[in-house]
């Protein structure tokens, strides 16, 4: 009997143990707080989830994120770099200084409903489809984790909080990384709502943003059109122009446009037309020739219509400069948390988006991946977190907060992001960027290894934003 208990309480000291294994007295109290904080958190997720609030009008969420870390003992800069939605919350003092980034604006168009069938909240309005009402809520979890050891005198340093605006359009971090916001800091983490859980060492594609018009001029189209100059006629010049550009560039580029005025009536030869033209590449100095070339042929095709143009650029965005240094200290922290575990009812949620979207219905993929090799040319998406990369040493973080495979910036997305399967997700993002910021709080060593490769990567490159002169485009109303 005496044996039996004695095995039975080894065992439990075994589970215990091996549970615990590898978590720091620090690192515990850090997934405390997180749990503490997480009700208010998956509230504020929530309310900037209903929100919905687009580039640069999220006025609201905004001060949500803001509010609460004032609330917390942050002190908090509001209106940086000429954004009235942009702010800085920052706590303790002296080196080293970690960053944390949150997002918190919406996408046009994609209203939904938390449920697993295609169902708008509000009828054309924006919704969360890039996860970002978790973004934000994220990633403030993890600085207040931190904000708190600090204050108990557990660690010393500085920790940020950068609230970044308008990343789904005019990319806000870079007029923030041009006011030079991040010169003070050492290391900055950041993470994103995604499909699967990893720490991410890939890159993303450089991008630039410009708007071309045509100019001609306006007639009847049926008794005079030989008086009319068809802005229209240029417009599909210039759009064929692309298209057959398509064959001639390399596999790593893309180009998109979306026709914004082709002209108002069938009967009048248009004077105006106007289009919204995106080029992108795996590096920045493979997009720039490309750039290059379509505006010369935005000129042909304006003298093919006998017509003026103009070419404005929006913005423009770096590729993501990889840390490999700061993805093994993320990937050691993934592996100490484990996957996300779900309810049979956030399986079945998932398996039936899988089943409308026409994807195999296997739910959620939490596991952790290994770290992978870092690609040449890895394809994928855009982000201004790019130009705080170039900036500095910078580590990237994927967290599942959707079904495998689901179509981002979707309405997909936006179901997954108003319940609890991206709640969870929110919350494994704070706790596994708070404990990779606290390993470099305790070790100046990562610190230094983090930096020195970024160094070493950007090599003699000289940081230049892509942006047009004057102050960032704020709506008239919101200035």
């Amino acid at each position: 009997m005496k044996r039996t208990i004695l095995s039975v309480l080894i065992l439990f000291v075994s589970i215990t143990f091996y549970g615990q294994k590898g978590l720091s007295k620090n690192k515990k109290a850090l997934l405390k707080s997180v749990e503490k904080h997480k009700i208010e958190l998956i509230k504020i997720s929530d309310e900037i989830w209903s929100l919905a609030e687009t580039a640069f009008e999220e006025t609201k969420s905004a001060e949500i994120l803001a509010g609460y870390a004032e609330k917390q003992g942050f002190k908090v800069e509001r209106g940086v770099a000429g954004m009235p939605t942009a702010f800085v919350a920052t706590y303790g003092s002296g080196s080293p200084v970690i960053s944390v980034l949150g997002e918190f604006d919406a996408l046009p168009g994609i209203s939904q409903k938390a449920q697993p069938t295609k169902s708008p909240l509000k009828e054309g309005a924006a919704g969360h489809g890039c996860g970002h009402n978790l973004f934000g809520a994220g990633s403030l979890g993890a600085a207040i984790a931190i904000k708190e050891l600090i204050e108990d005198g557990k660690i010393k340093g500085t920790v940020k909080f950068f609230g970044t605006p308008s990343e789904e359009k005019f990319f806000g971090k870079i007029w923030m990384v041009n006011a030079g916001l991040w010169d003070d800091v050492d290391v900055n983490i950041s993470w994103h709502p995604a499909a699967k859980t990893e720490s991410d060492v890939q890159s993303s594609l450089a991008l630039v943003d410009f708007k071309v018009e045509f100019f001609g001029q306006a007639a009847h189209a049926a008794a005079d059109p030989w008086n009319g100059r068809s802005a229209s006629d240029a417009l599909e010049l210039y759009t064929s122009g692309i298209n057959y550009y398509r064959e001639h560039v390399k596999p790593t580029v893309r180009m998109h446009y979306h026709i914004q005025d082709g002209g108002q009536v069938v009967n009048v030869v248009p004077d105006y037309s106007r289009l919204w033209v995106r080029v992108r590449d795996s590096k920045r100095s493979g997009m720039l020739p490309v750039y290059e070339r379509v505006q010369e042929m935005a000129k042909g095709a304006a003298i093919l219509a006998d017509v003026d143009y103009k070419v404005s650029l929006i913005s423009g965005i770096y590729e993501v400069l990889v840390n490999r240094e700061g993805g093994k200290i993320m990937q050691n922290n993934l592996e100490l948390l484990g996957p996300i575990e779900y309810t049979e009812d956030e399986i079945a949620f998932g398996k039936k988006i899988q089943e409308i979207t026409k994807k195999e219905q296997v739910g959620m993929d939490s596991n952790i991946k290994p770290l992978e090799n870092t690609r040449e040319n890895s394809g994928g998406g855009s982000t201004d977190v790019g130009d705080v990369s170039w900036n500095v040493a910078n580590i990237n973080l994927r967290v599942t907060t959707a079904p495998k495979d689901t179509p981002w910036h979707s309405w997909a997305v936006v179901a997954c992001g108003g319940m609890s399967i991206g709640h969870k997700g929110m919350i494994y993002s704070s706790k596994a960027m708070s404990m990779t910021m606290l390993d470099l709080f305790e070790n100046p060593t990562l610190v230094k290894k983090v930096k020195d490769e970024y160094k070493e990567r950007k090599g003699k490159e000289v940081y230049k934003a892509i942006i047009p002169e004057g102050p960032p485009p704020i709506p008239s109303e919101k200035k």
